[in-house]
């Protein structure tokens, strides 16, 4: 961190996965004026960005900005400014390989789902380790193309809550690509709150249906009550203080709230979700069109073995991690009815 009254640089930025998320906050950085150098292990995709420039989509924004590009074997130089946007289960691995790009001053922000600060943390140091919290809508649809579908809540933060000169010079930076991007002195009660929308959203990927059309279904809200209130019960005896975010409201979901209100939660995320194009979640797509390994042990995984820790049983979610991977090895199909086969493990 910066000595005392020295200024903390936020240009050039790296971003270190430069996908859905990466490639949509790195575009935008790059049209914004920053210098930006992406960095993805796609080789087809760092060519596409190299030879015609990263392309965003979408009814937020079209536009096609010239950035630089590299796989992480190429890369040389350091900078100040480290954003980290991988899938979760690939964060140790990025950490350590971005760890001699980092300024001797510089910080890696976690653009990412999951508890990763705790990860990034443990490889450059938890003083140069910064917290953000993202739910807008994005998919990588090809090579040098990014489709931006919809925006959503963009919080950052200290993982110690200071409210920091440096916070304060990494908000102007991310509000280069969302003007409503605010600071929070408890980024970590957003992280946790998205892990408990996470838990429905995993289970939405079970079938081929929307977010949004999934958890409108009647029949099923009692699951996503009960999924969500595990991840809540955990955070609560973790002293965890949660926070609100696009319709989600972490404690109506508390075994201890009355049904109404979780109701009125899970029509408001349906109501969020029907205003963005991106339809389906990023768990879906790695599920029905990739065709590769999701983010549910990084995720949900590491809620569970938090709530083995703290002696809060998980039987749903434990269940959920199992069928998605199942999923992922083609041993169980997309369908409604697996969300039917977890409801009946609820009752």
């Amino acid at each position: 961190m910066p000595a005392a009254g020295e200024s903390f640089p936020t240009d050039p930025v790296l971003v270190w996965g430069a996908g859905a998320i990466g490639g949509t906050i790195g575009a935008f950085l790059a049209r914004g004026g920053y210098h930006v150098r992406l960095v993805d292990v796609a080789e087809d995709h760092v060519a596409a960005v190299r030879s015609r420039g990263l392309e965003i989509t979408g009814p937020v924004a079209r536009f096609t900005v010239d950035v630089d590009a590299t796989p992480p074997d190429a890369l040389e130089g350091s900078w100040p400014v480290i954003l980290l946007c991988v899938k979760a289960h690939h964060t140790a691995s990025a950490a350590r390989a971005l760890r001699p790009h980092l300024d001797e001053r510089g910080v890696v922000v976690s653009v990412q789902n999951g508890l990763n600060e705790s990860v990034i943390a443990s490889v450059v140091g938890p003083e140069r380790t910064f917290g953000c919290f993202v739910n807008f809508g994005a998919d990588y649809t090809g090579p040098g193309r990014v489709h931006y579908g919809g925006r959503g809540a963009l919080v950052l933060g200290e993982l110690d809550g200071r409210r920091t000169e440096r916070a304060e010079r990494l908000l102007a930076l991310f509000r280069s690509f969302d003007p409503d991007a605010v600071l929070s002195d408890n980024v970590w009660g957003y992280l946790w709150s998205k892990l408990a929308y996470a838990s429905m959203l995993f289970a939405t990927a079970l079938s081929r249906e929307g977010i949004a059309d999934a958890l409108d279904r009647p029949e099923h809200r009692d699951l996503y009550r009960a999924l969500a209130a595990e991840v809540v019960a955990v955070a609560h005896a973790r002293g965890v203080r949660l926070e609100a975010f696009d319709g989600f409201e972490p404690e109506a979901f508390a075994r201890s709230a009355p049904p109404e209100l979780a109701e009125r939660s899970l029509r408001r995320l349906v109501a969020h979700n029907r205003r963005s194009a991106k339809t389906h979640s990023g768990i879906w797509r790695d599920l029905a069109v990739r065709g590769r390994p999701t983010e549910v042990d990084a995720q949900l995984g590491v809620v569970v073995e938090h709530g083995d820790e703290v002696g809060v049983p998980m039987p749903l979610n434990r269940r959920l991690v199992a069928m998605i991977h199942e999923v992922e090895r083609g041993a169980r199909p997309q369908a409604v009815a697996n969300l039917d086969a977890l409801a009946a493990r609820e009752r």
